[in-house]
């Protein structure tokens, strides 16, 4: 009765990893489109390198550090909330072990498993490790794999780090008269990618994510250009 709890863990590692994946090509996208409406925004205000550069470096750091706080508070939240659920089930199993073996059939026979069946996994999930059979089938829970709200923020942190220098590079590296259309058509070429990614991860199809990611950031990017220009214009 052993393999399907394996199998179980092995889902589960394959979930976490996806889910990993998925945020931090969502992460790359929020720094692609930020940072992109950001300078362009800018472009359209004035031409001047230094105005661009600082503006982007600065929407970088205040995006990247952001993504990365809220994380941590996020995943911190979540993590104390699994470690709260695993003393209350300690405790449980501590006081009242028969209620809790009682529980542990109960859950099984509600995936399928005849009564007989269940009460023969329970007990032996129960012997190998109790907290373990109860936090993997009752909570959903690995108690040695609990959310880590640091490696959250990092990933948080390099993957809009990692979006947010597409935008800036191609609008500060190019020549004046280039620098727009270079970083419009690298913005839109890296939006394409992001989209088919989180769409192909989430097992969705990909045409409908990738268009509404373009049209997406081709829109924050006509809005703050427009708003750019405008406030170039008016000297502000």
């Amino acid at each position: 009765m052993t393999e399907p709890t394996s199998e179980e863990a092995r889902g589960g590692a394959l979930g976490t990893r996806l889910n990993w994946l998925r945020a931090a090509v969502l992460g790359a996208n929020d720094g692609i489109v930020s940072t992109a409406g950001l300078v362009v925004g800018v472009a359209g205000a004035t031409g001047d390198r230094s105005a661009l550069l600082t503006a982007g470096l600065a929407g970088l750091l205040a995006g990247s550090l952001s993504m990365a706080a809220g994380e941590y508070v996020s995943v911190s939240t979540q993590r104390d909330a699994e470690k709260a659920a695993l003393a209350v089930e300690r405790r449980e199993l501590s006081e009242q072990p028969e209620a809790e073996l009682a529980e542990l059939v109960g859950l099984l026979t509600d995936r399928g498993l005849s009564r007989e069946v269940a009460r023969e996994a329970a007990v032996q999930l129960t012997r190998r490790d109790a907290l373990r059979a109860h936090a993997s089938v009752e909570l959903g829970i690995d108690p040695d794999a609990l959310t880590n709200p640091w490696h959250a923020a990092w990933a948080s942190f390099l993957a809009f780090t990692v979006g947010a220098l597409l935008p800036l590079l191609a609008m500060v590296l190019p020549p004046a008269g280039a620098r727009l259309g270079v970083t419009v058509g690298c913005v839109l070429v890296a939006l394409v990618l992001t989209g088919w990614s989180s769409a192909r991860l989430g097992q969705a199809p990909p045409r409908r994510a990738v268009l509404r990611n373009v049209m997406g950031g081709a829109l924050a990017m006509a809005v703050t250009y427009g708003a750019g220009t405008l406030l170039g214009v008016a000297g502000v």
